[in-house]
């Protein structure tokens, strides 16, 4: 990003010329409580920066209220669907307003784990292999030998994720009275279990940051351990070797690249210590990522030198 420095003359500069942004927040996904956190946060950011700010919480007649207040730009702080998948940057493509992060194409592709590996194996990128199953046939065998995760097709922030290992508490096959994904959707996204750490790196602008170590109670990062304070130690850089620092940064530039993301992403890895530079598997790239007081993404700009309230600007700049 160049000398913190210079870039902040830079955006000094570029807020001189003051835009009414509608933040959109909230929604009805399973993810909505983290999407009003960053929302508040990117709106407080963007009042501290001189903007106009609408805070909007997203319902069904979205839509009625954008065309009400036409703001300059709308900050798309939304997790999970219809944030993320395409669906609200088609309305706001339709309306003809700006937003920030990624367009229509890049987001269906994206938040679709499948999708997702047909753009990024064959450019050379390593990703688990699996298949998706039935819930309903997962009451008769497994789809893979244990252990092995499974995993909602289109959801994000480990959303109902679960791993089936010998000794897991689900039966074997798993019953119909287990808790567990299989409950909630129809199809699910079985891939092998790759034992190992949790790395991350996100992308802003057109650079990779840095890469981040997550380091939970419970040995997997999910959703609890991504929102909830005490949970997760986040090791920042990570302590790794400059192999895989570097192949973390190439994968997740590259995801950016051929995914066609913009504004910020955030490309999450497991990385199997024992296998080295081959051990290391690209899990998936969220076009949507956190801007909570936990989240990754504004961590890794702090330590690249880039304070929030320039990190949202950045974002919002980027969207004109």
């Amino acid at each position: 990003m160049g000398n913190p420095a210079s870039r902040r003359g830079d955006l000094t500069a570029t807020i001189k010329k003051k835009l009414h942004v509608a933040v959109l927040m909230g929604g009805w996904s399973a993810e909505r409580e983290v999407s009003l956190t960053s929302g508040k946060g990117v709106a407080d950011a963007l009042e501290k920066n001189g903007h106009k700010v609408s805070r909007v919480d997203m319902d069904r007649n979205i839509a009625l209220v954008l065309d009400g207040i036409r703001p300059d730009v709308v900050f798309n702080a939304l997790h999970g669907v219809p944030g993320e998948d395409g669906s609200v940057q088609g309305m706001l493509d339709l309306m003809q307003i700006p937003y920030t992060h990624s367009g229509l194409a890049t987001s269906v592709i994206a938040i679709d784990k499948e999708l997702t590996k047909q753009q990024l194996v064959p450019a050379g990128i390593p990703m688990p292999k699996g298949k998706i199953v039935s819930s309903a046939s997962l009451y008769e065998a497994d789809p893979l030998p244990r252990p092995y995760v499974l995993k909602p097709v289109n959801e994000g922030s480990s959303v109902g994720v679960a791993i089936v290992t010998d000794d897991s508490n689900y039966g074997n096959p798993i019953s119909h009275d287990a808790v567990g994904p299989w409950q909630e959707f129809e199809e699910l996204l079985a891939e092998p279990f790759i034992r190992g750490r949790e790395l991350t790196t996100a992308v802003l602008g057109d650079k990779a940051l840095c890469v981040t170590e997550l380091k939970t109670a419970q040995g997997f990062y999910d959703y609890d351990a991504k929102y909830s304070e005490g949970l997760t130690e986040h090791v920042c850089p990570a302590q790794i070797p400059e192999n895989i620092e570097a192949l973390c940064l190439d994968y997740a530039l590259r995801a950016h690249r051929i995914l066609g993301c913009k504004g910020t992403s955030r490309t999450d890895f497991r990385w199997d210590d024992e296998q080295g530079a081959a051990g290391l598997f690209v899990l998936e790239t969220n076009t949507q990522p956190g801007m909570t007081p936990l989240s990754l993404v504004p961590e890794q700009a702090r330590k690249m030198g880039i304070s929030y309230e320039e990190l949202v600007e950045i974002i919002v700049r980027e969207a004109l």
